[in-house]
């Protein structure tokens, strides 16, 4: 299975979501993280890993082979265990390699993501029309977006959704943090919401090499939700067939616990969709 993980606006963490979702993945599937963020990856840095083998390295060796076994020739892992292909700080870098890797990588990760037992999480990073990561996301079997459930950044995804949804015949959609509820979102954006992960940052530190002293991933809250969210994808399977995107874009909800209502009116929601009555809004 090939799974695109990525936004349309904002850093609402899609790099620590993919490492969450992998640490938590369901035992049956070996999930391995792939940096394909044109802006430049951050595992290295984080965790001090040497710059080959990684996304580079990768792109180098999909001029010559598109097989499967290619990408397993190019992972390294983390102190807690998790396999990931890394991507260069650098954006330019970044993007030379995707440039490369997306139109023949596509194909490798795909070839890697059709291997029984494997699922390959692909972090995209923030996706827009031009990114040279659209051919990863477009062979995926499906296509995670993440956003902060605030106005800032839920505007632009009301804005642009219809668009994403293109890209990929199976978009879901995943808050992250407080903010809106899900049952809000869902009815101001009428777009099914997969999941939703908390704030945690104690959590997230560790999972990002950040810290040694915090919940691991099978106790924190971030790796729960994690988990809930993994299941929901694993279990979905791939797509029998492809559709162009609806008007309204609808999955299945996997409740997470995130779902109460704050006791505040709900209108307007999202400013820019919303062309009268600036009071009342939401901060």
């Amino acid at each position: 299975m090939l799974v695109a993980l990525c936004s349309l606006k904002g850093s609402p963490g899609a790099t620590t979501a993919a490492l969450a979702l992998a640490a938590r993945w369901p035992a049956e599937q070996t999930p391995v993280v792939v940096e394909c963020d044109p802006a430049g990856g951050d595992l290295a840095a984080r965790f001090r890993l040497p710059s080959v083998p990684g996304l580079v390295s990768l792109a180098a060796a999909a001029r010559k082979s598109m097989e499967a076994s290619v990408l397993w020739q190019h992972v390294q892992r983390l102190p807690a265990g998790l396999t990931v292909i890394a991507g260069p700080v650098g954006a330019e870098q970044a993007r030379a390699a995707l440039g490369i890797l997306a139109p023949r990588g596509a194909s490798v990760l795909r070839a890697a993501g059709d291997q029984s037992g494997v699922v390959v999480l692909a972090d995209c990073g923030r996706v827009d029309p031009d990114s040279p990561a659209l051919p990863i996301i477009r062979a995926s079997d499906a296509m995670v977006l993440f956003a902060h459930a605030r106005d800032d950044e839920l505007s632009h995804v009301a804005s642009k959704i219809r668009t994403a949804a293109t890209w990929n015949p199976r978009p879901g959609f995943v808050l992250v943090g407080g903010g809106y509820t899900t049952a809000e979102v869902e009815h101001e954006l009428q777009i099914g919401v997969l999941g939703r992960l908390p704030h945690d940052p104690k959590g997230a530190a560790v999972l990002c090499g950040y810290s040694r002293t915090g919940p691991s991933p099978d106790r924190s809250a971030l790796g729960r939700a994690a988990l809930r969210l993994a299941h929901g994808l694993a279990s979905s399977g791939r797509p029998h067939s492809a559709a162009s995107a609806p008007p309204r874009v609808r999955g299945p909800v996997i409740d997470t616990g995130a779902n109460q209502s704050r006791g505040q009116a709900a209108t307007p929601l999202f400013p820019s969709q919303r062309q009268s009555s600036t009071n009342g809004t939401r901060p």
